[in-house]
């Protein structure tokens, strides 16, 4: 049977140095250095929200690189709807938490039992960073159109290492980061199309987050030094 949880959230900012200061003010923590992203001209900062219930995950501050030139070969827009216009106006009010990635042992065939729920998350692409513990190696979907699906609350699939890899987690994010003070509790969604999102959660094996029928929103709650703080889509 498939198995799939929480990687880690995505929060998207218009800069990094934003999304480092909206932290610290809501969190209480500065995130840490991340890498940079060649074929999405994107780059990241990172820390570590890792539970008990949820042992790989941490935060993704992404932001586009204003440095940086996507290749003239790019095939996609950039992923996590970082290209659509509401999603950019929506981050240069205030950085937002708006999707997150699975992580899987077999991408292929995650993605196979989506699509017999009729759902494309598009193809798997590989990609790479170089990191301070040497280059970081993991197959991703990203759509061509750039889409998340189901205002964010589908995740992106990530399966970590290279094709065939026989210790997928070696160079996980997680295995650098130190404890932030940050942890995740757990995560909620909302949305109109609840039944189908929860066929989807279960075709993946993907357990522990409580689905309901409303406004597209996802929530994630995390106990930080500033207390309980609650991350929030709002169908962004």
């Amino acid at each position: 049977m498939l198995k799939a949880q929480i990687d880690h959230l995505v929060v998207v900012a218009q800069t990094l140095e934003l999304g480092a200061q909206w932290c610290e003010a809501k969190m209480g923590v500065t995130p840490g250095p991340g890498g940079e992203h060649a074929l999405y001209a994107t780059h990241n900062r990172l820390f570590k929200i890792a539970s008990p219930a949820n042992p790989l995950a941490y935060l993704e501050i992404i932001a586009i690189n204003p440095a940086a030139a996507r290749p003239k070969n790019a095939f996609t827009l950039r992923w996590f709807d970082m290209d659509d216009a509401t999603l950019q106006a929506a981050v240069a009010i205030e950085p937002r938490f708006v999707h997150f990635v699975a992580n899987t042992g077999d991408i292929q065939a995650t993605c196979a039992a989506l699509q017999a729920q009729a759902i494309d998350r598009g193809p798997v692409v590989p990609a790479s960073r170089h990191s301070r513990r040497g280059l970081l190696q993991w197959q991703i979907t990203v759509r061509q159109d750039g889409q998340r699906l189901f205002n964010g609350a589908l995740p992106t699939l990530i399966q970590w290492g290279k094709a065939g890899d026989a210790e997928p987690l070696r160079l996980h994010p997680r295995n650098s980061l130190a404890r932030s003070g940050v942890t995740l509790q757990g995560i909620a969604v909302t949305h109109p199309a609840a039944i189908k999102l929860q066929a989807a959660y279960a075709a993946i094996g993907l357990a522990g987050i409580a689905v309901a029928e409303g406004p597209a929103n996802i929530i994630a709650t995390l106990h930080t030094p500033k207390g309980v703080v609650r991350l929030e889509s709002h169908g962004i």
